[in-house]
């Protein structure tokens, strides 16, 4: 029995009526771990003797029959900006390189509540601060599909471990795409959540404003399962939010004849890689042909999103990342003073494109400039807000692609910044917002790159991206195509 083959609710299901066992579920995936986790680097952390005994603990429950989780005894790595109890959780940093949290996110105890097996910690854009993993001061992610590519950011690393079959499932963060955009270059299945469905409480906080976790795997059903584990409101988090429940039934019927597409022209017109726009026309058929309405619409906003996504993030990120001072958390370089003591740890501890980071953020909440910047920032978004409001009263969705580019190559990037900004165009919309969004593999370039589409819907809405979504991919195969490296092992 194939175990690597199978999708996160099969493991579960398997495991249930005694096919196997979790010890061979994880040895399984540590196999895999142990065969390309030196080359491709997809994650910081992981902890073996902890991941047996977890394995352990829960094999007696099922043999009990006392394990009622549709995922128990499902390997899930969890990004390494989210606090895991006795497990360190850097964020892709010096600052935290050493840092084991005391307790558990909010969502990683409901994670073992539900009897599934924290597989170790992945790795990330250094505070989630990039969109290819090369930030992290633990060395680049590679791409699962190509070695020569980076995976996407901030949540690479877990996108890669899925496709390598390194972890059945993960959780990654999602500030402005930091979940889909690896997961289109990775080609799994990723969700950026409604904001306030799942709890922040032990996210390690970059723009608070924007972020959310989100869920990540194979396919939609198990996306719809994972989040379905970790949504619902949390007294430690006062922006936490009660949240429909998932409906299976309906997930699972997919029936979406008469669902109201829009599809948005600018998204199509701007820049975008050829071959994504093909991919992205080629789907919109496959919905024509599920009975879905499919209509163009086009939007005025939308040279707005990346400078008023920037500018918040970036002025959240300044406010939020003050604390890491030597004094109250992080790495501490000894000095004679207070002040050269601040100085010498942020310097040493910080990567450039942090230091870049804080630095925008410091300028636009500045005494002289809050009021041309930020203050504006917030005026705009809550107009794009509005007008997003209008769209949903017309459609049901809104298509568009997960990233206007294929995979960019290891290294060349760089430099590139403005560029590389500007590729977030389509992710962060859906954080201005606070909207859900999907993204889904829908194609593969000529040199076998995976192309990812989205679908966005109004807030707290995910059951009718989950149901289209399971509908896209009960008649295609792309989420289905392995790596190269990993074709015929298991």
């Amino acid at each position: 029995m194939n175990i690597l083959n199978m999708t996160s609710l099969e493991i579960a299901h398997n495991l249930k009526s005694k096919n196997i066992s979790a010890i061979e579920v994880v040895n399984a995936f540590l196999d895999n771990y142990d065969k390309y986790d030196s080359e491709y680097n997809a994650f910081i952390s992981l902890d073996r003797e902890m991941i047996i005994s977890q394995a352990n603990e829960i094999q007696e429950k099922l043999n009990k029959n006392i394990s009622t989780s549709a995922l128990a005894g499902v390997p899930i790595a969890i990004k390494d900006n989210i606090c895991t109890k006795g497990l360190k959780t850097t964020c892709g940093s010096r600052m935290l390189s050493d840092f084991v949290p005391f307790y558990n996110a909010n969502v990683v105890d409901k994670l073992v509540n539900n009897d599934l097996i924290v597989f170790g910690k992945t790795n990330m854009d250094e505070f989630a601060m990039g969109s290819t993993t090369q930030t992290s001061y633990f060395g680049a992610t590679k791409n699962p599909f190509s070695i020569s590519k980076v995976p996407g950011g901030s949540s690479g690393g877990s996108a890669c471990a899925i496709a390598l079959n390194e972890c059945s499932m993960a959780l990654g963060s999602d500030t402005g795409g930091s979940v889909r955009q690896p997961s289109a270059f990775c080609g799994v299945t990723g969700l950026k959540p409604t904001y306030g469905s799942v709890s922040r409480f032990g996210l390690v906080a970059y723009a608070s404003s924007l972020e959310q976790i989100g869920p990540m795997g194979k396919n939609v059903l198990d996306v719809s399962a994972l989040y379905s584990v970790i949504k619902g409101k949390d007294d430690k988090d006062n922006t936490s939010l009660n949240s429909p429940n998932v409906d299976f039934d309906k997930i699972k019927n997919s029936n979406v004849k008469g669902l109201k597409i829009a599809v948005v022209k600018e998204f199509l017109d701007n820049c975008i890689d050829v071959e994504i726009r093909d991919a992205i026309l080629n789907s919109v058929d496959v919905f024509k042909n599920l009975g879905c309405i499919v209509e163009e619409i086009s939007i005025d906003f939308d040279k707005y999103l990346v400078p008023v996504y920037y500018i918040l993030a970036c002025g959240q990120a300044s406010s939020n990342l003050a604390r890491y001072d030597g004094v109250r958390y992080g790495n501490c370089v000894d000095s004679d003073s207070v002040n050269d003591m601040f100085e010498k740890t942020r310097t040493n501890s910080f990567g450039m494109e942090v230091k870049k980071r804080i630095m925008l953020g410091n300028f636009v909440l500045s005494a002289g400039y809050f009021d041309d910047y930020y203050k504006k920032a917030l005026a705009v978004e809550n107009d794009i807000k509005f007008k997003v409001k209008d769209i949903f009263k017309r459609f049901d969705v809104i298509l568009m692609p997960t990233t206007p580019s294929l995979p960019y190559d290891l290294g060349k990037i760089k430099d590139d910044k403005l560029s590389l900004y500007l590729d977030d165009m389509f992710n962060v919309l859906a954080n201005i917002t606070g909207c859900p969004s999907l993204s889904i593999p829908c194609g593969f370039a000529e040199n076998l790159l995976p192309i990812g589409m989205q679908i966005m819907a109004d807030e707290f809405c995910e059951n009718t991206l989950f149901t289209l979504g399971n509908a896209y991919q009960n008649v295609t195969t792309f989420h289905l195509e392995k790596p190269k490296a990993i074709k015929g092992v298991g």
